[in-house]
């Protein structure tokens, strides 16, 4: 009977140490409330969010560093553990799995748990841009040019620009957009740079052709499945550029307030003014994030806004991005990322 007995024990023993087994090697990571995990803790904006190729969350905050999250918790990376600043601009990954985090003073790169930076004063400016493969692309400081990694090297470009006629205004980079053509688009405060591989070419208030009462201050910019490029300005609100022609899409649409002053001053309810983050979904839909009327879709003929959470103070949206799993997710200016259901949003981070 002692042996019976003994040998059931071990039997359950081994049962349950198979199944705890099983459990942890497929678990991945998934969208889940916050209520039934670990939360995040960040409080400043959420400016870059990204889902690598193993599906860990990554998201980037205004202040606070870096965190990741792997399906049932959250690891922070700040200056403390390496990171070159706490200000995150973009979360990529290359080719070789390493996790590259755009900051305000360089590049971060994690790899197996080790943070190696890189400055963005690496070598001597250069005028002469060629294409490498695999390059990745970096926020370069309020200078006139952006920072390129080759796979080997961190170089930094200058833009070729006129003078800059309005001191508000910089050449820094807000936004990088990669088109289907193989085409990079630049965005900085005062002028959208064209990369095809050769050249780059700018479009500036002029050839914009713009009013002498739009001041160009652009954050963020959207090449689209349609080769449709979307600019989004902190005051005129969306320009559109489609082939030839470029129009103001906020006004065409009746988006602009007629008491604005079109210079970043507070949004009146239902305008789409200042808009910080634009994405394409998986159904074609552009979704424009404003700093304060909140989300706006487009689906090619009706634009529609929606109210992330009325508790928020403020409907501010730094970024947005959509996942692997096709969910929509919003980065806030408070430090949550909230989802799209379809109809309205659920906080879940």
């Amino acid at each position: 009977m002692k042996l019976i007995f003994l040998i059931l024990i071990l039997t359950l023993n081994f049962s349950c140490f198979e199944n705890k087994s099983t459990k942890k090697e497929t678990n991945k990571p998934e969208l889940v409330a916050t209520s039934k995990t670990d939360t995040l803790k960040f409080i400043s904006g959420i400016r870059a969010i990204f889902q690598d190729s193993k599906g860990n969350y990554w998201f980037g905050s205004h202040n606070e560093g870096v965190s990741v999250y792997n399906g049932i918790s959250f690891e922070y990376f700040t200056t403390d553990e390496g990171l070159s600043d706490n200000q995150i601009r973009s979360i990529q990954e290359d080719n070789n799995g390493k996790i590259w985090i755009g900051t305000s003073k360089g590049a971060s790169v994690y790899d197996k748990g080790t943070l190696t930076n890189y400055s963005t004063k690496t070598n001597e400016p250069k005028y002469e841009w060629h294409k490498t493969n695999g390059d990745l692309w970096f926020y370069a400081g309020e200078e006139d040019g952006i920072n390129r990694f080759d796979g080997k090297n961190m170089n930094y470009l200058i833009f070729p620009k006129p003078k800059n006629e309005n001191l508000d205004n910089s050449y820094g980079v807000t936004d990088v957009s990669m088109g289907q053509d193989g085409k990079v688009w630049i965005a900085t405060y005062a002028a959208l740079f064209k990369y095809d591989g050769k050249m780059a070419t700018i479009f500036d208030h002029k050839t914009l052709k713009l009013k002498d009462n739009e001041l160009l201050h652009i954050r963020s910019v959207l090449a689209d499945s349609k080769g449709r490029i979307w600019i989004g300005n902190n005051g005129i609100g969306v320009l559109l550029m489609e082939g030839n022609s470029i129009i103001n899409f906020s006004e065409k649409n009746n988006l602009i307030h007629p008491t604005s002053t079109r210079r970043g001053d507070k949004s009146q309810p239902g305008t789409l003014e200042h808009v910080f983050a634009i994405e394409e979904d998986s159904e074609g839909n552009i979704w424009f994030g404003d700093r304060d009327t909140g989300a706006w879709k487009y689906d090619g003929k009706t634009l529609t806004n929606y109210k992330i959470d009325s508790k928020l103070n403020t409907q501010m949206i730094w970024s947005i991005y959509e996942d692997q799993n096709k969910n929509l997710l919003f980065g806030m200016s408070e430090g949550g990322v909230y989802k799209f259901n379809g109809k309205t949003f659920d906080k879940q981070f």
